[in-house]
């Protein structure tokens, strides 16, 4: 199977509420926030959507020293930040406040792919995410670091 265009990007437990969007001051943020939406010209960065747009934090994971990093921002549209927050779009979905369906559906679009193909991508992401959930990380905000507590 060929690089997927959209992913399942499962932030460990131990980092929930720990981003750059949490530590900034909101007049920082919407900034930020803004800048990043301009950039992209108000659509999503990966299936190109317009309408209401998510400044999303693109994090890299060191595996081996348990360093989260934060890497960029992209603006994207609420059905690829569904995508990317499994685990959240569950949670919202089992409460009757999504659909997890129309979610799935989405990332095999915009994946070209079946349904059969994304389980178990799905089910890869999880045991990621059960995995890394196991240890403690540190952060590293790259060149957003310099933002943290300024303003």
């Amino acid at each position: 199977m060929s690089e997927l265009k959209l992913t399942i990007e499962l932030v460990p437990q131990p980092l929930w509420n720990r981003s750059l969007y949490r530590f900034l001051p909101r007049k920082e943020w919407k900034k930020l926030r803004e800048k990043v939406l301009a950039q992209y010209n108000y659509h999503c960065g990966i299936c190109g959507a317009g309408g209401v747009m998510i400044c999303h934090e693109i994090w890299s994971y060191d595996d081996t020293n348990y360093i989260q990093r934060l890497t960029g921002l992209i603006a994207l549209c609420t059905m690829c930040n569904d995508c990317k927050h499994m685990g959240i779009a569950g949670r919202l979905a089992a409460r009757g406040l999504l659909d997890i369906v129309a979610v799935a559906d989405h990332f095999c679009r915009v994946n070209n792919i079946s349904y059969e193909e994304f389980m178990p991508i799905r089910s890869a992401a999880f045991e990621q995410w059960r995995e890394r959930s196991k240890h403690e990380w540190e952060q590293d905000f790259g060149e957003y670091a310099g933002l943290i507590g300024n303003g």
